[in-house]
């Protein structure tokens, strides 16, 4: 891989050893982190990182204006709500459990991370209806990367790209392809029976 950052296997005695594996490890996070990888022990070491920041009030999650009112809505027409992330279950309980809106984790039924599997796997969204009991063709996967998109897809998921400020651009092919959502108040469910 380009511009690795490896971390030795074998060390000597002495401080300075120890201090050169340190900046090691350090560097080796940095450029994981540079190169948007969602491994899933780097997820793990963010999720430790954050919790003492979220508890400590230093950080809240913050989300687009639109998201909390749609998910109630969504929890009061009885619909299911997951979240899959690359972010750690650690990770997403903390972000949404200290959040500027308050602790919203009661609308949400349940949390899932890369250890179902990678979110670019269509066998991780087959894990994920099998774990809650659910065909793939009764979810919808939101999600703002085509490549997730496709995978769900060929999990037999319906499949809605969330178009937001700061997200990668779509090509013209994916424009017309996907169903495109700039807001969750855009998507209508009904009730279920």
């Amino acid at each position: 891989m380009d511009g690795v950052v490896l971390i030795p296997l074998e060390t000597r005695d002495g401080e300075e050893e120890v201090e050169r594996v340190i900046q090691a490890v350090v560097d080796n996070v940095l450029w994981q982190m540079s190169s948007d990888r969602k491994t899933t022990a780097l997820k793990q070491l963010q999720g430790h990182m954050w919790r003492a920041a979220y508890e400590n009030g230093r950080l809240k999650g913050e989300f687009f204006k639109d998201v909390v009112p749609a998910v109630r809505k969504w929890k009061e027409a009885g619909r299911k709500v997951y979240i899959y992330s690359s972010g750690s279950v650690e990770a997403q309980k903390l972000l949404f459990g200290n959040s500027t809106e308050g602790d919203i984790l009661e609308l949400f039924d349940g949390h899932f991370d890369t250890k179902i599997g990678p979110k670019v796997d269509s066998e991780s969204y087959q894990r994920i209806a099998a774990s809650i009991g659910c065909a793939t063709n009764n979810i919808l996967f939101l999600t703002d990367v085509t490549q997730e998109a496709d995978a769900a897809e060929e999990a037999d998921m319906h499949v809605a790209v969330v178009v937001r400020p700061g997200n990668a651009g779509l090509t013209d092919d994916e424009k017309s392809y996907y169903r495109l959502i700039t807001s969750f108040s855009e998507l209508f469910l009904p009730s279920s029976a």
